[in-house]
């Protein structure tokens, strides 16, 4: 049986939710015939990386898909780059605050995803789940999570491939925000998921279609 790390932050930032990890405990235990290991880790630069490879260890799964919160977009979004920087606008959740820094000191600049993102979009759009490809997982702790764990694929733990998707707020954390804010249900998060594990496990090759941006 194939295994499937997923993992959800904690809330950050003032929030008392993060959709990431709500979503993610929503999960089945198995999807489309594979386990599906379940882990909160922190919203804390290094430690939730190391979060990460620790689980990764311990479990030996075949994939690994990092969920995180990405408030203000209103689409499920599986990222195309991590990048070897970190910029942190607001404090993480112990307080470090990190200003044009290196996520792995003499790493490559930047890793690509292993998992096939565009096919992940088209079966959340084809099951209603507004869904695109991002090329910028940002510069704070999921950039910090999204770089690390390739970088563990492509060094340490060679059979495993990886991958980071943002989510919208919960449509529960928009009562709080700014008039306009886009907000997802968390079943209908829980689901993109869950879509997007099944296309995975479909194929790890990635199919070619009319996507990108111009800016």
């Amino acid at each position: 049986m194939k295994k499937v790390l997923i993992t959800g932050f904690d809330p950050f930032g003032g929030e008392t939710i993060n959709p990431a990890y709500e979503a993610v405990k929503l999960l089945p235990d198995e999807i489309a015939g594979a386990k599906i290991i379940k882990k909160e880790i922190p919203t804390v630069f290094q430690k939730g990386p190391d979060a990460v490879y620790e689980e990764i260890q311990s479990s030996k799964p075949d994939y690994v898909l990092c969920i995180g919160q990405a408030g203000g977009r209103s689409q499920v979004t599986p990222e195309w780059v991590g990048i070897n920087f970190r910029n942190a606008r607001i404090a993480d959740n112990e307080g470090n605050q990190p200003l044009q820094t290196s996520v792995v000191e003499k790493g490559p600049e930047a890793y690509f995803t292993m998992l096939p993102v565009f096919r992940m979009v088209e079966k959340m759009k084809e099951n209603g789940i507004p869904a695109s490809v991002s090329y910028t997982a940002g510069t704070y702790v999921c950039n910090d999570v999204m770089y690390s764990v390739l970088h563990y694929c492509h060094t340490e733990f060679k059979g495993v491939k990886g991958g980071f998707m943002h989510v919208p707020f919960a449509t529960e954390q928009t009562v709080n925000q700014p008039a306009g804010t886009p907000g997802m249900n968390l079943k209908d998060i829980a689901k993109a998921i869950e879509l997007s594990v099944e296309a995975i496990l479909e194929s790890d090759t990635d199919i070619k279609v009319v996507s990108g941006e111009t800016h």
